[in-house]
């Protein structure tokens, strides 16, 4: 039953694999999860990981993104999708939830977790949405301690530590360069620099900063939506669209149900749902009759 209840993958060998494609020259792509579903789809399409967004946990709180959510939910939402799938995990773990110490136990909860990875941001509390305006950053050597706090914490060496700098809207490219060098210099593994603008920005980056890069393609933002081809040309090592699947999902649902409001039946929107029989076949359902026959003992008719 390998690989049915939880991935069958360890989380050693899923954090070495992302240290590997990190390292591989082509670009990782980590689609936002914000379910355990999503991250088993995300797999099963071929992508090379998976991202959780601080943002997107928020919104499924019914939370703005400004620093409201907790460790417990960033690292209790990171492991039930880190559970289900035998791709690395990337989780947003903003500012640190707090001073330098706390960033260094955010590293290890996550790590007990199961996570591949995290990212650590500049951002004063509290912090907001990385698109928006009005952002302010910590000095650079305070972020400094916070990653330094991170690293000396880390367990396993292949724990990926990704430093994000906000500074680039506040103090312009060039001063998100120098935070950046400093960020690897204190042993950030990957470097993410928030809300770059057009493909000039991130080829500035990539030619001053040597450390592996993350780019953020997120839609409705202040960075032009560039392809993974466009970017790994580029030189970027990894990708991550953190919104996407949640924006599409809340799209459809809205849509859905102002029309079973208005027409008292979802008969017309069949078309547009996932059969029982996909959602069956994601979650691997007739696999659990290898392990117990009462569970799995009927036969989908040929419309479900």
């Amino acid at each position: 039953m390998t690989g049915l209840l939880a991935a069958s993958t360890s989380a050693a060998d899923k954090r070495a694999a992302f240290r590997t494609g990190l390292e591989s020259g082509r670009i990782q792509r980590l689609p936002g999860a914000f379910n355990p579903l999503v991250a088993k789809l995300i797999q099963e399409i071929g992508f090379e990981g998976v991202y959780v967004s601080g943002a997107v946990l928020s919104a499924d709180l019914g939370l703005p993104d400004i620093g409201l959510t907790t460790l417990t939910e960033a690292s209790g939402r990171g492991h039930q999708i880190a559970r289900v799938t035998d791709l690395p995990v990337l989780i947003d773990a903003d500012t640190g939830f707090g001073e330098p110490m706390s960033a260094a136990r955010t590293v290890t909860v996550l790590e007990d977790a199961g996570i591949a990875g995290c990212h650590l941001e500049d951002q004063v509390n509290p912090k907001r949405c990385g698109h928006l305006d009005g952002k302010a950053v910590v000095p650079a050597d305070e972020m400094v301690r916070r990653l330094r706090a991170a690293v000396s914490t880390r367990r396993d060496p292949n724990f990926v530590i990704c430093a994000r700098t906000d500074a680039a809207g506040i103090e312009g490219i060039d001063a998100a360069i120098e935070r950046a060098q400093a960020y690897a210099e204190a042993g950030a593994d990957l470097i993410f620099t928030e809300a770059l603008h057009t493909a000039d920005d991130f080829e500035k980056f990539r030619a001053a900063v040597s450390t592996p890069l993350l780019a953020n393609m997120t839609e409705f933002g202040k960075s032009e939506l560039l392809s993974a081809a466009t970017l790994e040309k580029i030189g970027y090592n990894a990708i991550i669209y953190p919104v996407s699947t949640l924006r599409l999902a809340m799209f459809a649902a809205e849509a859905g149900l102002r029309e079973i409001y208005a027409e008292g039946t979802q008969s017309g929107l069949l078309d547009r749902m996932q059969h029982r029989s996909r959602l069956y076949e994601l979650l691997q359902y007739e696999r659990y009759n290898e392990f117990d026959s009462d569970i799995f003992n009927f036969t989908l008719g040929r419309n479900q």
